[in-house]
């Protein structure tokens, strides 16, 4: 029972990871909460589906599995990452300078607009994720491990490791971290903010957008409202890590997915979900910034 909850905790929270890694980019950047990002990791869930179909009528799922499997993370990838440049530009950026509030009211007012969006779209009804790979799997010490949890675990750690590189070598990277740290200094010297601002919503967006697609393959069901629960527990996670610190996000989304997993094993599946946003209360009360602490500029260095 205790590994099989801690696998299936470590999979979970590598979803939980990707999508509080968008909140804290974009906190660490903003200080500003993108509650509208869980519908965005949700529409990157439905275009993995329609990928998925329009492959099929293309025969490319029957031929060439590795293809499809690029395709159906490429696409959603630019797809939410061009929703989450166009929702900057229009929801967050003319208010830049407003009350704390006003951007507030507007990321709850797009969450909204969207899963209403897709819900008329899509319908209410749940949708099935066509299952691409059966990879089988194997016993481990009293536990079953899939090979999808396998492929899962594996995407999500190379994608983190890959975002972590991009931070600390590239230019970009190094712009963000500049921007994070004092963002009229930084365009003093010469960095487009803007254009810096824009490129964190996208790469928080594709993150997303690769949960939405890997929580479609491992549950096989997706529907319009998926996006608001998973987005607050990955905000939850990110504030259990520290928000705005990329490190306090992996631990948040890894801590709080292997919290829940041994709830549910061994008091009540049905709570899970209170069980998780208590850890969340306590430790805004105890603990505020966060295991890790909240950003400055030691969490981008």
């Amino acid at each position: 029972m205790f590994t099989q909850q801690l696998v299936n905790g470590i999979v979970v929270g590598s979803v939980y990871a990707l999508i509080a890694l968008g909140y804290t980019l974009v906190y660490g950047i903003l200080k500003l909460i993108n509650f509208a990002h869980g519908e965005i990791y949700m529409i990157g869930a439905y275009v993995g589906i329609a990928t998925l179909g329009v492959l099929g009528t293309m025969g490319i799922t029957q031929t060439s599995i590795v293809l499809t499997i690029v395709l159906v993370f490429l696409i959603p990838i630019i797809y939410c990452a061009a929703y989450g440049i166009t929702l900057e530009r229009i929801a967050y950026r003319p208010l830049r300078g407003a009350p704390r509030l006003s951007p507030l009211i507007s990321a709850i007012g797009m969450s909204i607009f969207l899963q209403n969006y897709v819900q008329v779209g899509q319908g209410a009804r749940d949708k099935a994720f066509p299952n691409l790979l059966d990879l089988g799997g194997f016993d481990f010490m009293g536990a079953y491990i899939s090979g999808i949890q396998i492929f899962i675990l594996a995407t999500a750690v190379g994608v983190m490791a890959a975002l972590q590189l991009f931070i600390k070598k590239t230019r970009m990277g190094k712009a963000m971290r500049a921007t994070a740290q004092d963002r009229t200094m930084a365009s003093l010297v010469g960095v487009d903010v803007n254009r810096v601002i824009a490129a964190t919503f996208a790469i928080g967006s594709a993150l997303a957008a690769i949960a939405g697609v890997m929580v479609g393959m491992y549950y096989g069901l997706v529907n319009h409202y998926i996006g608001f629960l998973a987005g607050i527990k990955a905000f939850t996670a990110a504030v259990l890590g520290g928000i705005g610190n990329v490190a306090g996000a992996l631990l948040g989304g890894f801590l709080l997915a292997m919290l829940e997993s041994f709830w549910a094993g061994y008091v009540s599946a049905v709570y899970k979900d209170v069980f998780a946003f208590a850890i969340l209360v306590v430790l805004l009360i105890f603990r505020p910034q966060g295991i890790l602490g909240g950003s400055d500029s030691s969490d981008r260095g």
